[in-house]
């Protein structure tokens, strides 16, 4: 067996890295910065149904723990398993999250390429969520206020 081309795609978050983990490890708030799963992720057992533009996709995470591990398995209608590897750890006061992209087979130079800013987009969307709702609970300290 060979090893896939891989590429880590990461982004540094201005919060607690476990208030990171604690978002994202919230399966149904992924469509909130997930756009594959736009459509919502329905729970049936111990796996998630993804509707989506390839088809149908069962996903399966890793548990709940305290590494910040958010990996998940997801099973295209073909048959098609795709493990993504996906960490949160700590950065500072902050978190990095990370994402490990590998290239399918028989995957063009192009399709990872989109792939890849795909990723980089969605990591920037939940930057943005969690930096904002940081905003507002540290401007609502300042002002004596609790949320």
């Amino acid at each position: 067996m060979t090893t896939m081309i891989a590429r880590i795609i990461h982004t540094s978050i201005a919060r607690d890295w476990r208030e990171v983990y604690a978002f994202m490890a919230d399966h149904e708030k992924m469509p909130l910065w997930a756009s594959g799963l736009s459509s919502g992720l329905t729970r049936d057992g111990d796996e998630w149904i993804a509707p989506g533009p390839l088809g149908t996709a069962r996903v399966r995470f890793a548990p709940d723990n305290e590494f910040g591990v958010i990996d998940h398995l997801v099973t295209l209608d073909n048959g098609l398993e795709v493990h993504n590897a996906l960490r949160v750890v700590p950065n500072g006061d902050g978190a990095e999250v990370m994402f490990t992209l590998l290239r399918q087979p028989n995957m063009s130079d192009e399709q990872f390429a989109a792939d890849a800013a795909w990723v980089e987009k969605d990591l920037a969307t939940l930057k943005s969520i969690l930096e904002s709702d940081s905003d507002k609970r540290n401007d609502g300290k300042k002002h004596g206020q609790q949320r």
